[in-house]
């Protein structure tokens, strides 16, 4: 049995979305705010915590419809059973709720005999509805109406707004909604599941009158084990302190699993045993040592007549030994035989990454052995209890403290940590089920991309709050073809922060690369509060990820070369002018965006055209610009072939006073000593003259310019940062 997917609706941002699990593990990534946390907290929520609800947990635009159904509650006079069976359908379009939707094989029917749809389901996708809904809807009408007709009566004399003013109010106190709502089970048909395609689709629609099934639907079937993402580890040097987290689970682990005092096996008498010498011996010690000053009591008059002696016991129990602060040590030094700890430090003083591995690592033990019934807990009286078939454990961000190594390897070891069971392994009778929700690409770099799934952030339109949708990269990268082989490994070989950023830009080579970020920081504030990222990737194979820049919707702006040929002539590199029946070179600009090859037109075409029909995504190639050689005052129009010409056509006066080595040099001995009319000629024959990695050469020299903030961004990049720029604050802000 394993957890094949979840619809889940009305839940904060997640208004209506698809999101599949893997058979073993699934990880959740996206930028900040896109969901993840919210589709991570709808699982406990639904299946553990279910009293967790307040009214933040509802997609927020959904109240205005809550309160206008509440009008007219108020308002109707003619209300019957059928009239609420009626209401509550009405009410469930806005409903926090989650669906689960299992792989059940005939051999685990027992398992779901009472989750059965129909009597000719006999195994696969079985599927239950959890939905947050009243407990009874007339009756939470008749509390919200008494408290409203009171505070709109008092009102009337003091022309104020009372609680509750509207339904939202109302549910908003802290004591009402966990009072007037509950959770309720329906099962759901297996033959409707259907493509999930509309954001705005209900998953299914219940037949009319649907009656709930028991609560406890999901008991002895699903184990849910979470770790969250605060975990609260101490700092030694912090006096507030309270938290020890190692200590407190070493404590547990031992009370449930491992206490000789807990039902008592042959193999724990030697331990009671040794407990008991103990604490006789000590009682012996006790008596003496105490025995002059009991005595004087005697001087007192005490016990006297009718007065109970005293006497002193000791009280020894294993868990007190591991019951204070420095029950956990770590060992620094141990003696010659490696017998005897020498010198240990404890919990605390060790780092917060090492604190919080340990902990992650020791919890994923005792969720795996709480679930297998380890130790004491195998020698449970409770004939009916069972080993659920599911496991479903939820981590987020367990790269808190860890640097990137450590991330990599507890991602690589978790999964086979909670399988690590002479039950489990291999065996398909019992499944596990891991989901990780986490902000680190060093973590998505290291799980197979299949496992992935994007949580995409949506623009808040007219009433509508901004919600999210969930992409599954699995489709994305699911096909073996030479596109997604290269998009893998690619991505393997570099970076995934794209799946956490604000917005991608797609750059041609070394010298974009390390100048794209000084302009943005000097020439565009805003831009660089965001979080972008910047992928270098050449302009003939930009175009290879683009699957996966549209299927993750993420703004994206593409710098690249113009790349001009001559087709008539072997496709020779040529200066891009017009009318000679020239093209462009480029996959990306030619195959992708905006899908041209005719230089002429690429030329012509303004920037609304470079501009996808979906908006996001834009191309920046170079475009003409007029400029003036000094040395005849003359103003022409030049054409750039790439980054280097094109910045120094932007800024001819800087570089013609720079100092500088190789293509500096060059350049500087070109503006100098060239005609206008040789000009574009000249600067085009430096760079093709110019050994491969000049260009990160060029790129360097210029960083160590005192002056770089002086260099004006090329016309061609700089539309194209205005553009994302514009782009960024519009979705920000809406």
């Amino acid at each position: 049995m394993e957890l094949n997917f979840i619809d889940i609706q009305n839940f904060r941002k997640l208004k209506a979305c698809r999101i599949d699990i893997g058979n073993e593990q699934t990880i959740f990534v996206g930028p900040n705010n896109s969901g993840k946390t919210s589709a991570m907290d709808s699982l406990s929520f639904f299946l553990t915590d279910k009293n967790k609800f307040s009214t933040r947990d509802f997609t927020l635009n959904n109240w205005l419809e809550i309160n206008k159904l509440a009008e007219i509650w108020l308002a109707d006079d003619n209300k019957n059973d059928e009239y609420w069976d009626k209401q509550l359908e009405e009410l469930a379009c806005f409903l926090p709720q989650i669906d689960l939707w299992l792989n059940v094989s005939d051999k685990e029917l027992h398992y779901v005999h009472h989750l059965i749809p129909t009597l000719d389901w006999k195994s696969g996708l079985l599927g239950i509805r959890l939905r947050y809904e009243p407990i009874n809807l007339e009756s939470l009408l008749i509390e919200f109406k008494s408290d409203y007709d009171a505070a709109t009566k008092l009102g009337e004399k003091s022309k104020l707004k009372l609680w509750p003013k509207d339904m939202w109010d109302f549910l908003d106190h802290k004591s009402k909604l966990p009072k007037l709502f509950t959770i309720k089970s329906y099962i759901l048909d297996p033959a409707k599941v259907g493509d999930f395609k509309d954001q705005n689709q209900l998953a299914q629609e219940l037949m009319p009158g649907s009656i709930p099934i028991d609560n406890d639907s999901f008991k002895g079937l699903i184990k849910v084990s979470t770790i969250n993402a605060q975990r609260g580890f101490s700092d030694v040097n912090n006096s507030n302190h309270k938290l020890k987290p190692l200590s407190t689970q070493f404590r547990d682990y031992y009370s449930k699993h491992l206490s000789p005092e807990d039902k008592p096996t042959d193999d724990d008498l030697g331990a009671l045993t040794a407990i008991d010498n103990a604490k006789k011996a000590f009682d012996d010690k006790l008596k003496d040592r105490f025995g002059p000053s009991l005595n004087e009591l005697g001087d007192l008059n005490y016990p006297g007549f009718g007065n109970p002696n005293i006497t002193i016991s000791s009280s020894i129990s294993p868990i007190d030994g591991i019951s204070h602060d420095s029950a956990i040590q770590f060992e620094i030094m141990k003696d010659k035989e490696g017998k005897k700890t020498l010198l240990s430090l404890p919990e605390q003083t060790n780092g917060l990454g090492y604190q919080n591995l340990i902990s992650m690592v020791f919890e994923l033990i005792r969720f795996r052995d709480e679930w297998m019934k380890v130790g004491k807990r195998s020698k449970s009286d409770d004939e009916n209890e069972i080993y659920e078939p599911l496991h479903l454990v939820l981590i987020e961000e367990p790269e808190a403290h860890l640097h990137a190594q450590v991330q990599q390897v507890f991602i690589n070891k978790a999964y086979d940590i909670l399988r690590a069971h002479k039950n489990l392994g291999k065996n398909k009778k019992f499944t596990t089920q891991l989901i990780v929700s986490t902000h680190s690409n060093h973590i998505a770099h290291e799980v197979d991309f299949v496992c992935l799934r994007y949580f995409k952030r949506l623009l808040a339109t007219g009433q509508n709050v901004a919600t999210s949708k969930v992409i599954n990269l699995s489709k994305t990268f699911g096909d073996e073809n030479a596109t997604t082989r290269f998009a893998t490994r690619y991505l393997k070989t570099t970076h995934c922060d794209l799946f956490f950023a604000d917005a991608v830009i797609l750059i041609e080579g070394a010298a974009e690369r390390m100048l794209i970020p000084h302009f943005i920081n000097n020439h565009h504030k805003n831009l660089s509060k965001s979080y972008l990222s910047l992928v270098e990737i050449a302009g003939s194979h930009a175009h290879k990820l683009q699957s996966l820049i549209e299927d993750l919707g993420v703004l994206t702006l593409i710098v690249t070369d113009l790349d001009p040929i001559d087709p008539t002539n072997n496709r020779t590199s040529v200066i891009p002018k017009k009318n000679k029946g020239y093209e462009t070179a480029n996959s990306t600009i030619s195959k992708w965006v905006p899908g041209v090859k005719s230089l002429d037109s690429l030329i012509d075409l303004d920037s609304k055209a470079k501009v996808t029909t979906s908006g996001l995504i834009r191309v920046a190639y170079q475009i003409n610009q007029k400029i003036t050689v000094d040395n005849d005052k003359k103003e022409t129009t030049v054409n750039a072939t790439s980054f280097e010409d094109s910045l120094v056509y932007e800024n001819i006066v800087q570089f013609k006073s720079m100092e500088g080595l190789r293509l500096i040099r060059k350049f500087k001995n070109t503006i100098v000593e060239s005609t206008v009319e040789n000009f574009e000629k000249d600067v085009y024959e430096t760079l093709r003259k110019s050994a491969s990695g000049d260009k990160a050469a060029f790129a360097l020299d210029l960083l160590f310019l005192d002056d770089l903030n002086k260099l004006k961004v090329p016309k061609y990049i700089e539309e194209g940062l205005i553009w994302l720029e514009e782009s960024l604050s519009k979705s920000q802000n809406l």
